[in-house]
């Protein structure tokens, strides 16, 4: 089934950035590798990182999606079928061909930065940039989606203050870290635009 997913020649997925309506702002100016976001569920990693690519002249690629787009499979399919472990090492190579075409900015599945591997990868070619946000919020937000296997016939809140306690030490070590509120998403790009600019490779 991977097979199909690792054959995927990222440099030429969304490679062209959507075009820029007469009279609308230039794009900020962008790093020269991948923004890559990273955080829980609910954390708003594709919502944030559609505006950020618009704002930065970037394209955007929702990893979870192209592994779908690639596999002909849910990703709830896909643990259903192979198991949490056969899915990270895909996703994994997945990410890594994103990595390495041209700039973009990436959102990755909640689980893509716990992996060990995954997370050495981002850090050393991309720059990585941690959303997080408080259990309610995430909680409130997971909640309009139904396809997402941890949730499973499980309280979402519980869940998530279960992955936090495990996950949010290894997003810390996020080259940025970004505080996603219940406010327009506008003021997070905003924010991670001002970081990107003060940030050092």
């Amino acid at each position: 089934m991977y097979s199909r997913i690792v054959e995927c020649d990222a440099k030429n997925l969304g490679t062209m950035p959507s075009r820029r309506p007469a009279g609308a702002r230039a794009p900020d100016r962008a790093p020269d590798r991948a923004i890559v976001l990273v955080g829980l569920m609910g954390a708003g990693k594709s919502t944030v990182g559609r505006r950020l690519a618009a704002r930065l002249g970037l394209p955007f690629v929702d990893a979870d999606a192209e592994i779908e787009r690639a596999s002909g499979l849910s990703i709830a399919e896909i643990f259903e079928r192979f198991g949490e472990a056969h899915f990270r090492d895909g996703e994994r190579r997945v990410i890594a061909r994103l990595i390495g075409g041209p700039p973009k900015v990436i959102a990755t599945g909640g689980g893509a930065f716990v992996a060990p591997d995954t997370r050495a990868l981002i850090l050393r070619t991309a720059v990585a940039v941690w959303l997080d946000a408080d259990i309610a919020t995430l909680a409130e937000r997971v909640k309009r989606r139904d396809t997402r296997p941890l949730l499973r016939d499980r309280d979402p809140a519980e869940v998530l203050a279960e992955l936090a306690r495990v996950r949010n030490p290894l997003y810390a070590e996020a080259h940025i870290h970004i505080s996603s509120k219940p406010t327009p998403h506008e003021a997070t790009v905003k924010a991670i635009v001002a970081a990107l600019a003060a940030h050092r490779p």
